[in-house]
């Protein structure tokens, strides 16, 4: 998610790659910068947070002094094993269960402390220090060992601060406080770990789309079962019904309907005839037919997927917690600023030390960032739940915060706008001598032999069961359609190239033929050899929330585009009916990427909604990426963001105004926790705040941010 980089020299000798599976975030990061930049012979660092990738290019002998200056700060590298073309990536570690049974554990122990001092009125009573040590032992240890680390090495991050908060809370007795404080920032960095796995897991979802074996054709003419890394480029590989295409290749032998939608993002099977190219993942509807391989593992279109992905993600930074950025500077200033106030005093002007130092104590208490710490936690889990109830799924917290930016959204067609199934829209006779019922009973006696998802829609659409006619000299006609004969007659039910091959396609038939397809409809014509007889009009439906979505979205401010793989004239008929500001159709996955780049050099942060696998390099490479829960692939909704889980597209305003409201809350409780800061740093200064007056400050802070979070438990819109 993150490719940092930072330059020390030019022209590396050796390149040492490390799987670090504590590398989460750019804590980590700075961590491990503070301690390798500083070792002779190391020229660069790059950071690849996503798989937790370390990559330092270096002039040393060995290797042994990265691995233990590593090993020194906890991270625990293992030598990083390049993935094979098409192999799936490293398996993240989930969290342990023991891990959860301790932070719960911790939580309740934190909570029996605070109890436990409102009932005897006494902070540091033995019972309550009894547990509240305990709670900390089992939520902060983790946190207070990468504090001393930390501090060791001259890297003073939100884990120092987690410390000094602790401590300090210990030293005045306020065991409750540093108890509940370890464990906040235990679970909030739970929560995070969490995410990130769910992230993780988008590599493998797409790996799955594409079957490990394929039947290859021997030289003998037999099929053998083969592993698709053992396949070459000119192998011939048979499919089979319902089979998903292994590689990309050309079709040599035999015709087929292949549902490309996962790759291409086209809403209806294509017709599959020899010369025509196959995608790696598509599936095969019916028929069965030999392509050549074109493309072998790691060089297919669902390997350029995937490659695009990690590096769309690569590409991706993190947003730098805002309490980790202020420590950069808050923390050194603050920890000087006390060493100061302890010292100067007495040293200089003969000053009382245990004033001073009293002082200088208050001071650091005031310092203590509970308030800070626990308001991004509250708040983003106030949001978080409040998303939950509407029906929204956010992958983290730092999604919700930044929502609020975005100021265009692309949105995919299929499954997203539309539902992403064909249906038939229209319905027009077009003689007189055949009646209505008659012509749905000779196409659904034709159809009934299909297998051909628009002949399953027209089925779909007659409703009841039909008494099939007898069909004789039945035949599927490849591009085209199917034929028959009943009682003697031979019809057929094809597309518009059919009725023009068959000489019946007069001008009042095209006529009707070119208003559907203007608005963006398959047609589906019955014809006897003499006339034509019906015409059907056959669509991938919008939703009836679509328009409603998208007007919400311009009433925030916010630019709409649509992004598809269909053609360019149902994309604009769509987007003609939602409202949408601008369309572009015809678009492979790499060209939604595009387009996605194009979009934010123009507007700056821009969303992308999608459903499909061909969505994947455009959501990950979008500021934020938003999937259509129930209809998506589990590749689009683990590489997005954000899943809305009802399928519904007016969840999309309602997070965007969640987001607005998230932010305007943390900004007031970070400007409420700093102005409490500064006001009692002030008063310690000047000596007239004491040590009660800074708990007071330190506690009323924290509780008022906590109240002012969770305030977006109770917003109803």
């Amino acid at each position: 998610m993150i490719e940092a980089m930072t330059d020390l020299k030019t022209d590396p000798k050796t390149e040492t790659r490390y799987y670090i599976a504590g590398m989460d975030c750019p804590v980590e990061e700075t961590l491990i910068r503070n301690r390798l930049r500083n070792i002779e012979g190391v020229e660069t660092l790059r950071f690849d947070l996503m798989r937790r990738v370390l990559t330092v290019s270096h002039q040393l002998p060995d290797e042994s002094s990265l691995t233990d200056a590593l090993n020194g700060i906890g991270m625990a590298p293992r030598p990083y094993v390049e993935e094979a073309p098409g192999a799936r990536p490293i398996e993240s570690p989930t969290i342990p269960r023991a891990q959860i049974i301790t932070l719960v554990a911790s939580g309740l122990l934190a909570l029996v402390a605070e109890i436990g001092a409102w009932a005897t009125g006494s902070d540091h009573s033995i019972p309550v220090a009894i547990f509240a040590f305990a709670s900390i032992a089992l939520g902060g240890r983790v946190t207070l060992r990468k504090g001393v680390i930390a501090l060791t090495n001259l890297t003073l991050n939100i884990n120092f601060l987690i410390v000094v908060a602790a401590m300090g809370a210990v030293c005045l007795g306020q065991l409750p406080e540093a108890a509940m404080v370890t464990f906040l920032f235990a679970l909030a960095e739970t929560i995070e770990a969490a995410s990130l796995e769910r992230a993780r897991n988008a590599l493998r979802s797409l790996m799955d789309v594409a079957p490990e074996t394929a039947l290859v054709v021997c030289e003998s003419g037999h099929f053998h079962d083969t592993a698709i890394g053992e396949i070459e480029v000119g192998n011939r590989v048979r499919v089979r019904p319902g089979e998903r295409v292994a590689l990309d290749g050309v079709i040599l032998e035999g015709t087929s309907s292949v549902n490309q939608a996962p790759i291409t993002g086209e809403s209806l099977p294509v017709e599959k005839n020899t010369g025509d190219k196959v995608y790696a993942g598509s599936i095969n509807e019916r028929g069965s037919f030999v392509f050549e391989v074109t493309g072998d593992v790691g060089h297919t279109l669902l390997d350029r997927i995937i490659r695009t992905v990690q590096e769309a993600q690569s590409e991706r930074a993190h947003t730098q917690r805002f309490v980790d950025r202020f420590a950069a500077i808050y923390t050194p200033v603050i920890v000087f600023l006390a060493l100061l106030v302890a010292i100067l005093p007495p040293l200089l002007f003969h000053l009382d030390v245990t004033l001073w130092v009293g002082r200088a104590l208050v001071l650091l208490v005031i310092a203590c960032p509970c308030a800070l710490v626990l308001s991004t936690p509250i708040t983003i889990v106030s949001g978080l739940a409040a998303a939950a109830r509407q029906g929204i799924l956010i992958k983290g917290g730092v999604y919700l915060e930044e929502g609020y930016r975005l100021k265009a959204i692309a949105l995919d067609k299929t499954g997203t706008l539309t539902h992403g199934k064909p249906v038939v829209t229209d319905f027009i006779p077009l003689v007189s001598h055949v009646s209505e019922e008659e012509i749905k009973r000779l196409t659904s006696s034709l159809d009934a032999h299909s297998e051909h998802p628009i002949a399953t829609a027209l089925l779909a659409y007659f409703g009841r069961p039909m008494e099939h006619l007898i069909v004789t000299e039945f035949s599927a006609l490849p591009g085209r359609g199917v034929t028959g004969k009943i009682s003697d007659t031979r019809y057929f039910v094809g597309n518009h190239r059919l009725v023009e091959e068959n000489g019946v396609c007069g001008s009042h038939v095209e006529e009707v033929l070119e208003r559907l397809e203007e608005e963006g409809k398959t047609t589906v014509i019955l014809t006897s050899e003499r006339e034509a007889i019906a015409i059907f009009g056959v669509a991938d439906t919008l939703r009836g929330t679509s328009a409603e979505a998208v007007k919400s979205l311009h009433a925030l401010g916010i630019v709409t585009v649509m992004l598809t793989g269909d053609n360019s004239r149902t994309a604009k008929a769509i987007a003609k009916d939602t409202g949408l500001d601008d369309v572009r159709g015809d678009l492979l996955p790499e060209d939604k990427l595009a387009a996605i780049v194009e979009l934010k050099a123009k507007y700056g942060e821009v969303g992308m909604v999608g459903d499909g696998i061909n969505d994947a390099p455009a959501l990950a490479k979008a500021t934020m990426g938003f999937a259509m829960g129930a209809a998506g692939t589990d590749t689009a909704i683990e590489t997005a963001d954000v899943a809305l889980m009802q399928d519904d597209l007016r969840k999309l305003p309602e997070f965007l105004r969640l987001s607005r409201r998230t932010a305007t809350t943390l900004r007031q409780n970070i400007a409420l926790a700093l102005l409490i800061k500064v006001v009692f740093f002030a008063l310690a200064l000047t000596g007239h705040a004491t040590l009660w007056m800074a708990v007071f400050a330190d506690m009323g802070g924290s509780l008022l941010v906590v109240a002012n979070g969770l305030r977006l438990l109770r917003v109803r819109e």
